[in-house]
């Protein structure tokens, strides 16, 4: 498995945070790996949080049940934010989040280019292995991170 593969919950899951889930994963490496649920909306939206009134009521997705008091964000427009952590493709993990909320702000962004998160997906080594060997997971051959099913 590899940065940029997309898992499908199996009934395994179900009565779980990860019921009927799809994640993308984000880095896998020799330490484990990280993803970010995302066809799961977050019940608030950006400007419901205290630090963001002031912004759009862009759409949130609850990413996971780890950090949950911190905001990540997927994107595919390495071209307006810098500093992304290429993932696959033109797909990249954060990068400048002051440019990524002026762009959403002034509509730049859509929901088509940038994905908010609450909160991530992590295993340790070898750990999601075990769980895609035993069913929990299903790899899912084609998935898009910024079309919601």
């Amino acid at each position: 498995m590899h940065s940029g593969t997309f898992l499908k919950s199996t009934p395994l899951l179900d009565d779980t945070f990860f019921e009927n889930t799809e994640v993308f994963i984000t880095e896998h490496n020799e330490k484990g790996a990280m993803g970010f649920v995302v066809n799961i909306p977050f019940l608030r939206r950006f400007n419901e949080l205290e630090e963001f009134k002031h912004s759009a009521p862009f759409p949130m997705y609850d990413g996971g049940p780890v950090d949950r008091e911190h905001l990540f964000f997927l994107h595919q427009r390495p071209d307006l934010i810098k500093g992304g952590t290429p993932v696959t493709g033109n797909i990249c993990l954060g990068g400048d989040f002051r440019e990524a909320v002026r762009l959403i702000n002034n509509k730049t962004l859509t929901e088509m280019d940038i994905k908010l998160f609450i909160g991530y997906c992590g295993w340790n080594d070898q750990e999601l292995e075990a769980e895609i060997e035993e069913g929990s997971w299903e790899i899912v051959k084609e998935g898009n991170v910024f079309i919601s099913k």
